[in-house]
This record gives C-alpha cells, sequence and structure tokens, in this order.
C-alpha cells in the first residue's frame, strides 16, 4: 500500500521537525512544499504531502502517524 499524509503547521522550526520526524520514519517528499497566509491568525502556514510503502491493504482506520 502507498500511504500520504499532508503535513502542515505555522511556519516555525516546529513544522520542520515535523517534516523531519516523518522522513527518519521512512516517509518520502512528495511534491512542493506550500506556503499560505492565514488572515484569521496573521502567521504563514506551511504544507508539505509525504508519501510511504507500507505493507497491508488501506482501511480508513489506519492511524498514518503510526506508519
Amino acid at each position: 500500500m502507498k500511504a500520504y499524509r499532508f503535513l502542515t503547521a505555522d511556519d516555525t522550526s516546529a513544522f520542520c521537525h515535523k517534516v523531519t520526524e516523518a522522513l527518519s520514519k521512512g516517509w518520502e517528499l512528495y511534491g512542493d512544499p506550500t506556503y499560505a497566509h492565514d488572515a484569521t491568525t496573521g502567521v504563514m502556514r506551511c504544507g508539505q504531502a509525504v508519501v510511504k510503502d507500507a505493507e497491508g491493504d488501506y482501511s480508513p482506520e489506519i492511524k498514518l502517524g503510526a506508519l
């Protein structure tokens, strides 16, 4: 199964750590990062898609962060 996640957070080092943690667990970057201004909070938000080959079949109950 090919698993997909879209990681998001404010544009801080915490976002970089979130992506780094996913990479250290075998996830791979998928596409370019995205940035958007959140007018409600006045901060920039980041997003990065990641993918991973995982054993088993897909189920909506899968906790993607645990793969």
